[in-house]
């Protein structure tokens, strides 16, 4: 089919024209709209006292996004709690441990960081076996990163300090886009919260990371374009390799 509009359940790139989006729109003559399909919501304090996890019981944190450092720090200071200096932090990236210098100064913590998955960190955490581990965390993280940390016998927490929420698409047209592409399972979760007799019809579907691919299947949609792939890592190359296939019928 002729693909001419597309729906990309993420926030707009800053500078569009110069982004791979922008690049994909002029080069095949299609339109690119963007619609965050989730937000995030902190919890209150009162709420974050009712699951009873204090913070100033442990001393490492693992840190997994951004959200969950600017929300961690916020429940810290809401709570008036004193985050001491020997807190040992442990992020799943360099970005995220660099975003760290919005609330700390890096000279006087110990930052790790790993390359950029779970699986590094794992490494730089196991290390570490004598910490009392806090994990900050959204309401529906992922399972794998807790059991990656018992399965390695890791004495730790979660908190749950924010929520991931459906947006309102009320104003969303969902029947005029040729293809929709998602990046999370919430965004899934979202279509389906705000569009409850969506269906999927000649509607392509593109699905970024295994857990996006299966809740997509899990609600019974069709997935036309997956990425990472050996030939497409990012979810721009996955969609401009199926236009070219198209162009070529």
């Amino acid at each position: 089919m002729k693909v001419k509009n597309i729906l990309v359940s993420q926030p707009e790139p800053v500078d569009l024209e110069k982004s791979p989006y922008g690049e994909l729109s002029a080069k095949y003559k299609v339109n690119i709209e963007f619609r965050k399909f989730i937000k995030i919501e902190g919890v209150t304090a009162s709420e974050f006292r009712k699951d009873k996890v204090y913070i100033q019981d442990h001393s490492a944190i693992i840190f997994t996004s951004r959200n969950a450092v600017d929300h961690f720090f916020r429940i810290a200071k809401e709570m008036r709690i004193e985050i001491p200096d020997t807190l040992k932090y442990f992020c799943i990236s360099e970005a995220t441990a660099f975003y760290l210098q919005k609330y700390v100064q890096f000279r006087k913590r110990k930052i790790f960081s790993g390359k950029q998955n779970f699986e590094d960190l794992l490494d730089l955490i196991k290390k570490h076996q004598e910490e009392k581990f806090l994990l900050p965390c959204s309401d529906i993280h992922k399972l794998s990163l807790t059991k990656m940390l018992e399965a390695a016998k890791i004495k730790y927490n979660r908190a749950v300090i924010y929520k991931t929420l459906a947006s309102d698409l009320s104003d969303v047209k969902i029947g005029n886009y040729d293809m929709i592409v998602f990046f999370s399972p919430a965004g899934v979760t979202s279509l389906f919260k705000n569009f409850p007799d969506f269906k999927q019809n000649s509607t392509l579907i593109g699905a970024f990371g295994p857990t996006t691919l299966k809740a997509a299947k899990d609600n019974g949609l069709k997935v036309n374009i997956a990425a990472p792939t050996k030939t497409a890592l990012s979810m721009t190359v996955a969609i401009e390799q199926y236009l070219q296939q198209e162009n070529k019928k």
